[in-house]
């Protein structure tokens, strides 16, 4: 976020991230019950997330097409989900959901050069590349711990947390208008 908003770079174009995996059978994640979907809902949310907080700003339109698999093995739940989404600036991101493969990358193309993460969406080993060869690496933290500790203090002294539920609400918002257009082949215009 930090480099995509300082320009260092050059302005952002383009953003591509990916967020996958593959579910142990069986798994709670594929009880459309227990998950409350698919794949998006369940590792997509993360490439959304990734291309809203790396552009800075929300999308005005998004599109998207699925793979829904065999019916037997993953009932009613997006295997894989290919979407889109266009922000106000222009910029652009297309994001893959998938159940398919254990995937997690993040790329950002800007007027200037490059960088990205890959892995960039697991809870450890998170490895930063940029074009220009500089340094780019993160501290192995416990993430859990982290968000934990920012409830805590939240908490404890009614500051507020580094991501409120309003962060939540929009992405239900931005994937309700990606499961839309699935279901239309049309493009949803958000706003």
């Amino acid at each position: 976020m930090r480099l995509a908003r300082s320009g260092e770079l050059g302005a952002l174009k383009f953003i591509d991230a990916v967020a996958g995996t593959i579910p142990e059978p069986h798994q709670w994640r594929l009880d459309p019950k227990l998950s409350g979907g698919g794949s998006m809902v369940d590792i997509g949310i993360y490439a959304l997330q990734a291309a809203r907080m790396i552009a800075g700003e929300e999308p005005v339109a998004v599109s998207a097409r699925a793979k829904m698999p065999d019916p037997v093995k993953l009932p009613n739940l997006d295997e894989t989900l290919a979407f889109s989404m266009t922000f106000g600036s222009g910029a652009l991101a297309s994001c893959v959901s998938t159940y398919a493969a254990h995937k997690s990358r993040v790329d950002v193309v800007t007027d200037r050069g490059s960088f990205g993460l890959e892995p960039a969406l697991y809870y450890h080993g998170i490895k930063g590349f940029r074009s220009d060869g500089k340094p780019f690496a993160f501290a192995d933290i416990d993430q859990f711990a982290a968000e934990m500790d920012d409830f805590a203090t939240a908490v404890r002294t009614g500051a507020p947390t580094r991501v409120p539920g309003e962060e939540g609400l929009r992405d239900v918002r931005i994937i309700d208008a990606l499961y839309r257009s699935v279901a239309t082949g049309r493009e949803v215009r958000l706003g």
